[in-house]
């Protein structure tokens, strides 16, 4: 059994913690001790009650990360855990892309996440631990779509595996968890455009069903922890079997 006490003592720092996975990541390492440091663009999306300090910035302006950045080693010191979970997609197809949007969701979600880590990982390293869990995406082990952002993930994972063979001398693991479709705000977008889009998911999924982000959060929170202590460089799929084979395939085509 977990103990509620696991995180107890230690500071986590959490990007994009006022959106949907971010909160239940939030409301998770919170409800099991540690202290959380909330990061996002605005002091409204960190209103929740779980956060001992909070910052204010955005990925795509390096000035305003530095300042964070400075800020949470002033105000909360290196952190014990670092999650790096901001990120967002909408050029859905390759159709959809421009040079603009091109450079847009590499810049927030590469660009932006390793500027902002880089740092804070750095100080981990120097100080002798850490554990940082990044949230990529099944879109970054194989396409499903959105091509600017699935590259961007992708380059999330051998970041990931780079902290973990450099610096694992250093005490410092890094891991990443890859969900598959999660109902959060970010689908609403679709919803609007099609109601039925949620039925018509779950023929993909091996369970019948998409994950929710408290499922997500039990995985992130397992890579921090020190129960993973012999775990570093893992990329970890939370999809309900999306990533394991193609469910319609067999439906379909084998007629099983």
């Amino acid at each position: 059994m977990v103990s509620r006490a696991e995180f107890e003592g230690k500071t986590a720092v959490v990007t994009g913690a006022g959106g949907g996975l971010g909160s239940a990541i939030v409301a998770l390492l919170a409800e099991r001790g540690a202290r959380v440091v909330g990061c996002d663009q605005s002091n409204e999306s960190l209103a929740g009650p779980h956060f001992a300090s909070r910052h204010v910035f955005n990925l795509l302006d390096r000035a305003s990360m530095e300042t964070a950045v400075a800020a949470i080693l002033d105000r909360d010191g290196i952190p014990d855990i670092l999650i790096n979970n901001a990120g967002w997609t909408r050029a859905e197809t390759i159709g959809a892309l421009t040079a603009d949007k091109i450079e847009h969701e590499l810049d927030l979600n590469l660009t932006g996440v390793m500027t902002f880590a880089d740092p804070l990982i750095k100080a981990m390293a120097k100080r002798g631990s850490g554990s940082v869990v990044f949230i990529s995406s099944v879109n970054a082990i194989s396409h499903f779509g959105n091509p600017a952002y699935a590259a961007a993930k992708a380059g999330i994972n051998a970041y990931a595996k780079s902290i973990a063979v450099e610096l694992g001398r250093s005490g410092v693991r890094a891991n990443v968890v890859c969900p598959g479709s999660i109902r959060t705000a970010a689908w609403d977008h679709r919803l609007a455009k099609d109601p039925e889009i949620l039925g018509k998911l779950k023929r993909l999924y091996p369970l019948g069903r998409i994950v929710n982000a408290p499922e997500v959060a039990e995985a992130v929170a397992f890579l921090a922890s020190d129960r993973a202590s012999g775990v570093t460089g893992v990329v970890m799929p939370v999809d309900a079997g999306l990533t394991a084979g193609c469910l319609p395939f067999i439906d379909d085509i084998l007629g099983a």
